[in-house]
């Protein structure tokens, strides 16, 4: 019971804080903040609070480091990192933390398609995990042009409360005026993150040290953000931090970055990356509520429809996936079984043998 509990407790943690990261991200970028200066020093202060596990826990297993490992690194900061988060953080400021929230569901259905453009992974018409995933995809799409191109009536109006760093940004929050590019940058952050997925397993093969990569990777992406920043943004000022704003930015580095990234890793080993998934549309039950109660965001028809048919997508394609991971085992479990039995076939023709042998023996000296 308790091994159960333990690791359905850290996934529920990680969604509080994954939302929370939305919601006050949100809450800055409202408020003035430059989203390119909040990413660079987001992307410091990941690198500052990831660097000391990876010296502690590998510092005596790390490999060595080769160019063309480094260079996958590389591509990992610009795609996975740095384009992924500009992409959400500016898609945000422009839509909602409930639609950011709801379209992240889109990442395992773009994985999909991708992989199969890559050839690393087969359709599988024919069988009915093939079928439901590619169902799932459907629906996940059909989900996320719902959320970009339809409003819709107000369902749910804002609960009233003005607080005191949102109730200035409440009528520009709802408004109508970006809802489709807002959503439209969060869906190309959701594929740059999908080819983050394409790419890291290779990395991880090449390079067995998980924390040394995220500490290079984010320390790229560092200066990447940091470059851009100064580029767009010549105001000095900009990177001034108030309470709220330094509070946001250590928040996104050290909760969601570093400490996130240990709880989903400690959870995968024990529970598996499935387990893990299936958390994920819980994040948008908290955005969305979080998002009403403080943000004074109101919930629309386009929205709620659009984030059920993702979820319903999202579900269909995860039941595919478990079916086919069970299939895939069952196999591997009956070849195992089959190459037993011709194990114990041969040794049973040795064994009659031998004892064939000795009586022809046998008779032979008598």
């Amino acid at each position: 019971m308790g091994k159960d509990l333990l690791p359905f407790l850290l996934m529920v943690v990680v969604q509080f804080a994954l939302a929370g990261t939305a919601i006050i991200t949100k809450l800055v970028m409202d408020e003035g903040m430059d989203p390119y200066v909040h990413l660079s020093y987001r992307q410091i202060i990941a690198t500052i609070s990831i660097a000391p596990f990876a010296y502690f826990i590998e510092r005596k297993t790390r490999p060595k480091l080769t160019p063309f490992t480094l260079f996958l690194i590389f591509m990992c900061s610009i795609i996975g990192v740095t384009a992924m988060q500009m992409t959400c953080f500016i898609g945000l400021k422009n839509s909602t933390a409930t639609i950011t929230t709801a379209l992240s569901n889109l990442v395992p259905a773009n994985t999909f398609l991708l992989a199969v453009i890559c050839g690393l992974e087969k359709v599988g018409v024919r069988t009915k995990a093939g079928q439901a995933k590619m169902m799932g995809t459907i629906l996940c799409i059909s989900g996320a042009v719902l959320l970009s191109l339809y409003h819709g009536k107000v369902v749910i109006d804002n609960l009233g409360i003005h607080w005191k760093y949102s109730s200035h940004n409440t009528s520009k929050n709802n408004s109508h005026g970006n809802f489709f590019t807002g959503p439209f940058l969060v869906i190309i952050s959701t594929m740059a993150y999908s080819v983050w997925l394409i790419i890291q397993p290779s990395v991880i093969l090449r390079y067995p040290a998980p924390y040394s990569s995220t500490t290079l990777m984010f320390f790229m992406a560092s200066l990447e953000c940091g470059i851009i920043a100064i580029c767009v943004n010549h105001d000095k000022t900009a990177w001034s931090l108030n309470s709220i704003r330094a509070i946001s930015v250590l928040y996104n580095g050290t909760v969601n970055s570093a400490l996130a990234l240990y709880l989903v890793t400690w959870c995968i080993k024990r529970k598996g990356p499935l387990y893990v998934s299936m958390f994920l549309p819980l994040m948008l039950v908290i955005s969305a509520f979080f998002s009403w109660t403080l943000l004074g965001e109101k919930l629309y028809v386009g929205t709620i429809l659009g984030s059920i048919v993702t979820l319903t997508g999202f579900y269909v394609f995860l039941w595919a996936k478990k079916k086919e991971i069970t299939r895939a085992t069952e196999h591997v479990e009956e070849e195992t079984e089959e190459e037993v039995r011709k194990e114990k076939d041969k040794l049973t023709k040795i064994d009659d043998l031998e004892v064939q042998f000795s009586q022809n023996s046998n008779a032979n000296s008598n």
